[in-house]
């Protein structure tokens, strides 16, 4: 009996601008419905998608390197303009109760990913990365640079994204009604502010090229946001990214990770489905136990408490803690911040550190 043969990708006899066609129209459309629907990172996820299927039914276009690392430029400066001098105020304030707050998530979600590189579901410190509590984008990027499978650590990061969401959103129901509430509508087409928007092109090259320059990890995204931030933060440069530069950035992430999905590696995700949706459920309740001991032991609003130490979704977490008067948003952002912040900083270093554990 012969032994059969593999069907034939259907997508590979395709010419390449009609799967670059195929793969623009319907990331378009796919995330357009996503934002309709105001699922989270919608822009992201929803190319990323549309570029699994295709990438998993044989495609063989790929996104050009030069505009990724572009993208990767774009998302270091988003960061860097997202951080407000506002928290350093904040954070002193009250700074043992951030720092442990941070530490123990970072902790509990470490711990996580060592459980699951241990029952071997995910290879190496792919789960390390895919557990890290922080910008899910930013994560994808930097496991990357550390030689984690970014596939997987995207499928991680931005299922985490959805739950965390849409539980943070059904807690907050609990307390306040927040249907009425809906995010600003995107102005996708301001007009250029020219020194901000030549202060952000200035900031995504000459950061991209240092980072690469002085061999840093994941050079573009770090050297961006690294010299970013410095530049609005001590000297107060504003720097412009328009919603549709920033759909384009993350379009070009989405479809570079996503054509890189096979079949196998499609079926690998579809196996450890179970045991990601368990350690984020896991990682959820901590948190929440983590919030009700900030509650009863130090007074804080059990809703500022919950929205402060939800583990990712930091967009969607920000609507929400903004639509309820009792809730202290400064105190929900710059703990999510800070935390965002330390596992940039020491994220590698955990990383290695498990992985070290794991081979022992």
């Amino acid at each position: 009996m012969k032994p059969e043969t593999p069907s034939p990708a259907p997508l590979a006899a395709l010419e390449p601008w009609q799967q670059w066609a195929l793969l623009l129209g319907c990331s378009a459309l796919l995330a357009g419905i996503l934002e309709l629907v105001r699922l989270p990172a919608a822009l992201l996820v929803g190319p990323m998608l549309v570029a699994i299927a295709l990438g998993s039914n044989g495609a063989t276009i790929r996104v050009p390197r030069p505009l990724f690392v572009s993208a990767q430029a774009l998302i270091g400066c988003l960061v860097a303009s997202s951080i407000s001098p506002g928290i350093f105020a904040t954070f002193s304030a009250e700074w043992p109760l951030f720092l442990g707050s941070a530490i123990a998530t970072i902790a509990a979600s470490s711990f996580l990913g060592w459980f699951i590189s241990r029952l071997k579901v995910l290879p190496g410190t792919t789960a390390v990365w895919g557990s890290a509590p922080g910008a899910a984008t930013a994560m994808v990027l930097m496991a990357d640079a550390f030689g984690a499978d970014s596939r997987l650590v995207a499928f991680m990061q931005y299922l985490r994204v959805i739950m965390v969401s849409v539980a943070a959103a059904l807690v907050a129901r609990l307390w306040v009604d927040t249907s009425g509430v809906q995010a600003a509508a995107a102005e996708w087409f301001p007009a250029i502010e020219w020194p901000a928007f030549g202060a952000m092109l200035g900031v995504a090259i000459v950061g991209g090229t240092l980072g690469y320059l002085l061999r840093i990890p994941s050079p573009y995204f770090v050297g961006a946001m690294v010299l970013g931030a410095t530049l609005h933060l001590g000297f107060g440069v504003v720097l412009q990214l328009p919603e549709w530069l920033l759909a384009i950035g993350y379009a070009l992430i989405g479809w570079t990770i996503g054509l890189n999905f096979t079949r196998p590696i499609l079926r690998h995700a579809a196996r450890a489905l179970p045991q990601v949706i368990g350690s984020i459920a896991a990682l959820m309740a901590f948190c929440g136990l983590l919030a009700w001991g900030l509650h009863r032991l130090l007074g804080v609003d059990p809703l500022t408490a919950y929205l402060a130490t939800s583990p990712g979704g930091m967009d969607s977490i920000a609507i929400i803690a903004a639509a309820a008067d009792n809730v202290d948003l400064s105190f929900v952002l710059t703990l999510q911040m800070l935390r965002f912040l330390i596992v940039l900083l020491f994220g590698p270093s955990l990383a290695r550190l498990v992985a070290r554990a794991i081979r022992e």
